[in-house]
């Protein structure tokens, strides 16, 4: 299998090869998005592109969008250490399959890297010019995690959500409960008028966010039942404006 690694910085890619060599893939390096494009081609000779995200030139997501447009099924894992949930999400919606954070370990690299390679998920065309689309994620995948999010709730009043969450390191999956605390509730309902009930879309978007983040900070699957206790100005205003679950 062969590898491109597209990372401005020589240590991080000497890290990567050594990484990957060990594990026997064929590496080829790039130090910039217009030279992994170069070096990838029409995307055909290369099973797995990792690629950094800041850096010069053009960054990791326009490189990301110019590699979709050429090989729609291209498979890519993102890294940078400058990161939020949002620019994960971001890099999903262009095709990413993995989207890990610096610093890593070698058994991170080797597991989001395998993970693409057996990964099913259908390809997608990359959005066009212009285009105000916004693919639908249906499973977000963050330092090796997936979260896989619950069916549409039978009740709306229950205050858990539950996810399955897949880890590709070894296979396994676990459930993770986030719970919408009542008093955050009621708080959204005070400044908005509106009543959003704990089981419905809007907290279940909460619930899936805080988890994502726990995942992302900590890389490793919560201990217990986590929390939404509050909301951001800017979830105030989506709730202000949320269609009826």
């Amino acid at each position: 299998m062969r590898v491109l690694i597209i990372d401005d910085e020589p240590h991080i890619r000497q890290m990567m090869r050594l990484t990957l060599d060990a594990s026997g893939y064929e590496v080829d390096e790039a130090g910039s998005g217009e030279d992994g494009l170069t070096r990838l081609g029409d995307g055909r000779a290369h099973d797995v592109v990792v690629l950094d995200q800041k850096m010069p030139g053009i960054d990791g997501l326009e490189t990301l969008r110019r590699i979709r447009a050429r090989a729609a099924d291209a498979r890519v894992v993102m890294v940078t250490a400058f990161a939020s949930v949002e620019l994960a999400v971001d890099a999903m919606k262009l095709g990413a399959m993995d989207f890990l954070r610096k610093p890593m370990t070698p058994e991170m690299l080797r597991g989001a890297v395998a993970a693409a390679l057996i990964n099913e998920r259908q390809a997608r065309p990359a959005p066009a010019a212009g285009s105000t689309a916004k693919p639908e994620i249906q499973i977000l995948t963050l330092n090796g995690f997936q979260i896989i999010p619950p069916a549409e709730p039978r009740d709306l009043s229950t205050s858990q959500h539950i996810f399955r969450v897949k880890h590709f390191k070894d296979g396994s999956e676990a459930s993770v409960t986030v719970a919408i605390d009542p008093e955050a509730v009621s708080r959204v309902e005070r400044l908005t008028r509106r009543r959003l009930e704990p089981g419905g879309a809007f907290w279940r978007g909460q619930a899936e966010r805080l988890l994502s983040a726990y995942l992302w900070t900590e890389g490793k699957l919560p201990p217990g039942t986590l929390t939404v206790d509050d909301v951001s100005r800017e979830d105030l205003d989506v709730a202000i404006d949320w269609k009826a679950d």
